[in-house]
């Protein structure tokens, strides 16, 4: 394996040659190259050798640093590693939305239409989130609050507001008064898609109540994008039956 680093205190031929020979003596080094001009080092090694062992090795005349291609790099793959780890965090939601889609549509298979799919599936929504809610009900209502603007300042709301998505999912899968649960929806998932918006934009790490406690999720556009489909369908349906 190779890297590079910035070493300071260089001045001449034999400070490369010195610098050359005390690193070539540290174990697992196999070959030392040096750049006197740009002050850098590339050192080869058959395993990875840390920096302090290095600047162990020199006399203190010489500093050595992490290069800084070494820091993007290393930087790069620890964004690299969050990006995953998120997208193992949401894994389980994206599952559930795969599985509530197929649902949906083998629901109206004998008579299909974008219609009947769009109303099983904000039904099969509502009522597996609501199922996720009432796993922990006493937990929900804090986290909800962490960001739903009417669920901080009535606390209530938290509690109630599993019952209130098990009543609409159960009305859209009947076709039971659905303008006033579109409307209802329109409200709810407004307030609720509102203060994810600010959640995101401030940047906070919190955890997501859209699958309730039981699952840690993390706040992500995720998040906002489902929220955003249960909006568009719910406006996409009042449109077609106002």
């Amino acid at each position: 394996m190779k890297e590079k680093y910035n070493i300071t205190g260089m001045t001449c031929g034999g400070c490369k040659a010195s610098v050359e020979k005390y690193l070539n003596k540290v174990n697992a080094i196999e070959s030392v190259v040096v750049d006197l001009e740009k002050n850098e080092i590339e050192v080869t090694s058959s395993k990875d050798v840390n920096i302090k062992v290095l600047q162990n090795a020199l006399p203190e005349k010489y500093t050595i640093t992490v290069h800084k291609s070494s820091i993007k790099s290393t930087v790069l793959e620890l964004d690299l590693k969050t990006e995953k780890s998120k997208f193992q965090q949401l894994k389980p939601l994206f599952l559930i939305l795969f599985y509530i889609t197929i649902g949906s549509n083998l629901i109206a298979k004998d008579n299909w239409n974008i219609n009947d799919v769009m109303l099983n599936f904000m039904g099969l929504f509502y009522i597996v989130f609501s199922f996720f809610k009432f796993l922990d009900l006493k937990g929900f209502p804090e986290s909800f609050s962490m960001y739903d603007p009417l669920a901080k300042r009535f606390s209530i709301y938290g509690w109630v507001y599993p019952f209130i998505e098990t009543t609409l999912g159960l009305f859209f899968l009947m076709r039971f008064e659905i303008e006033i649960a579109l409307v209802i929806t329109l409200v709810i998932l407004g307030i609720t898609t509102f203060g994810v918006i600010k959640t995101l934009l401030d940047k906070k790490s919190i955890r997501c109540a859209c699958l309730g406690t039981a699952l840690k999720l993390p706040m992500t556009e995720a998040t906002f994008i489902e929220n955003a489909i249960m909006i568009v369908m719910a406006i996409t349906m009042l449109t077609k039956l106002i």
